[in-house]
């Protein structure tokens, strides 16, 4: 690491998604925010679930997820200090070229995941208490489906991050829900294209937490709060904006 602004002073561990990491985004970020600091970043790449269950452990400084209600739960139950919002884009519904359940153009996701049933369309989930997986469950329910009881073998639950679902829905031309983030940096597409994408149920945000040093004392919390205070300034929050891939870009800040 070059010596910019401070020399390296110590680092903090960040459990987050594999979405913010299989985008490239911490690629982009955290030698911004390194630089200016001397604070090196060690990032964990989990699902939104197993990061919590680190920051529950005090195994992580800061979370940063994607699934609202478990953030706020997380915070409520007193293993985070505060939610902050960070930004956010969104979920996509990708599908074979063929599109067998003829969804493809739709704006609806809960009528696109009914004909997938219908037509017992292949799908593959991430099936890995992730904010992804979360989000999907709560689609599948939306749809009036009870996923755990109407799947088939046509339904493959990965126990994977994204990169490695979209990997086996590419193989097997199924279906899969996924964060645009990764979608956009995906390159084993196959014959994978957006199906469904545009409906408000697919919006997709993220928060930034730190781990509660009353519960975890050891949790390096000056070094964990000045992450936060960054990526929810001016300067962090214009380097997420300014990150793009073939000039699209991958999230949108919203810091309150």
């Amino acid at each position: 690491m070059g010596l910019g602004t401070a020399a390296l002073i110590g680092f903090i561990t960040v459990a987050s998604t594999t979405s913010t990491e299989q985008s490239g985004l911490f690629r982009h970020l955290l030698p911004i925010f390194e630089k200016k600091t001397g604070i090196q970043v060690r990032v964990v790449a989990l699902g939104t679930g197993q990061s919590l269950d680190m920051g529950k452990r005090g195994d992580a400084d800061v979370v940063f997820v994607h699934a609202r209600a478990l953030e706020e739960k997380f915070v409520a139950e007193g293993y985070g200090v505060k939610r902050f919002e960070v930004m956010y884009n969104d979920f996509v519904l990708v599908g074979p070229k063929a599109d067998p359940a003829g969804v493809g153009g739709s704006k609806d996701i809960v009528a696109a995941l009914k004909r997938i049933l219908e037509k017992k369309a292949a799908f593959a989930s991430r099936g890995d208490n992730s904010g992804t997986h979360f989000a999907e469950l709560g689609l599948w329910k939306a749809a009036g489906i009870d996923i755990a009881k109407q799947k088939g073998p046509w339904y493959r639950d990965t126990g994977s991050g994204m990169g490695p679902t979209l990997n086996t829905a590419s193989g097997m031309n199924a279906y899969a829900l996924t964060d645009r983030g990764t979608w956009l940096s995906f390159k084993n597409r196959g014959n994978l294209v957006i199906t469904v994408e545009g409906d408000k149920r697919l919006f997709n945000q993220y928060g930034v937490i730190l781990v509660n040093p009353a519960k975890h004392p050891h949790v390096k919390k000056d070094m964990g709060q000045a992450f936060i205070d960054w990526i929810v300034s001016r300067e962090g929050q214009h380097a997420i904006a300014a990150y793009k891939i073939n000039g699209e870009q991958l999230f949108f800040p919203n810091a309150e």
